[in-house]
Formats: C-alpha cells, sequence, structure tokens
C-alpha cells in the first residue's frame, strides 16, 4: 500500500479528521499533508487538525462536536434551532467555560463566535439536542431566552421580541424552569418585567 492509500485510510478510520499526530505516529512525514492541502485532498481546519476533502466532508455540527466537545450552543444559534427568530446565524454561537486556551477556537471553517462563561454557569439549562444528526449541548430554551433578556441592551429589540413571542406560544416551554434560572442568573426583574405581563 503506498503512502497515499495509507494516509486515505487513517482518515477514514477518524471519520475523516486527523490531527497531525495521527499521521506522524504512523511513521509518515506530514510533508504529505502539505502535499495533499495543494492538491485539494485535504484542507486545514485549525494549526494540526485536518478534513479530508476529495469527497463528503464532515458538516459543521460534526466538526464542533469533534473539535469542541464541551462547547454549548446559544444565543443566535441556539435561538435559530427553537425556531424563535427566521433570521439563520452567519456563525455558530458557542458557550465555552472562560478559562480555556483561547487559541483553541482559532479555526477556519466553520465560524465560530465564542462567548466565555463562568464555569458555574455553565451547568444551567444544557440539554443535548440532534442537529444534522448529531449530538451536541445546547442551552434549552428557558435559558437561551435568560440569555437574551441578560444581554437585552446589546440585542436587537426586535429579534428580542419575537423571541418573547415565539416562546410564551411553544407547547414546550417550561415556566418554572425560566424563572429557576432567572434567580441562579440573577435577572429576575428583567423576566419579570418582559414575560410577566404575558403570564
Amino acid at each position: 500500500m503506498n503512502q497515499f492509500a495509507i494516509i486515505k485510510e487513517i482518515f477514514k478510520s477518524h471519520n475523516g479528521m486527523v490531527h497531525t499526530s495521527d499521521i506522524t505516529s504512523k511513521g509518515i512525514h506530514n510533508v504529505w499533508l502539505s502535499n495533499l492541502m495543494a492538491k485539494g485532498y485535504i484542507s486545514k481546519i485549525r494549526r494540526g487538525v485536518y478534513e479530508w476533502t476529495e469527497t463528503d466532508s464532515m458538516d459543521d455540527a460534526q466538526i464542533i462536536k469533534r473539535l469542541f466537545p464541551d462547547a454549548i450552543i446559544c444565543m443566535y444559534s441556539a435561538l435559530f434551532f427553537y425556531g424563535y427568530t427566521d433570521r439563520t446565524p452567519n456563525e455558530w454561537c458557542l458557550a465555552f467555560n472562560r478559562d480555556i486556551n483561547k487559541k483553541s477556537l482559532h479555526i477556519k471553517y466553520p465560524n465560530i463566535k465564542p462567548y466565555y462563561l463562568e464555569p458555574n454557569l455553565l451547568d444551567i439549562g444544557v440539554a443535548n439536542e440532534s442537529i444534522n444528526n448529531t449530538e451536541l449541548k445546547i442551552f434549552d430554551r428557558e435559558r437561551t431566552i435568560c440569555d437574551f433578556l441578560k444581554h437585552s441592551g446589546k440585542v436587537d429589540r426586535e429579534i428580542l421580541n419575537k423571541a418573547i413571542q415565539c416562546y410564551l406560544k411553544d407547547n414546550k416551554k417550561n415556566i418554572t424552569n425560566l424563572m429557576k434560572y432567572s434567580k441562579s442568573l440573577r435577572i429576575s426583574s428583567k423576566v419579570q418585567q418582559w414575560i410577566g405581563v404575558w403570564l
């Protein structure tokens, strides 16, 4: 088996994405990665991480799952997932522990917008949902609404108003959790101001 075939098998065994060490540990010089990139067989996602692109490549959700298994989908991306906005985000909004190595988030694709949170705030309202057949962590409906209310001065007022109206009409809403989260996030007064009149 020649080097190209060996490398292709390595990518296949790693579901289309490898680290440089996955190649070099097999005794293959990493110059092969540069050559395959130049010929369009692979592309660099970030330093030391490559994706096989000759055939069907992984979608955004799969890449995020592989690179950032602890990331939590939040803000506009979560809002879009729940159908609370019709504006398709042009980047993935992801919540991370504020102590994460920021350099690890520098990737060429997909576009991500990191939100750095206190560790104790990352566990509030985390759910698991299937996105494009890939299970990812995401803040649930109530946490998403709370996050938008918390940052109400920085977000588009039209988007916020529509999100609240959609949430209130959602049969899956959980007002008990909404109030519980609002206390933990210290925004009870905002929830009462924006949503209390509708309850």
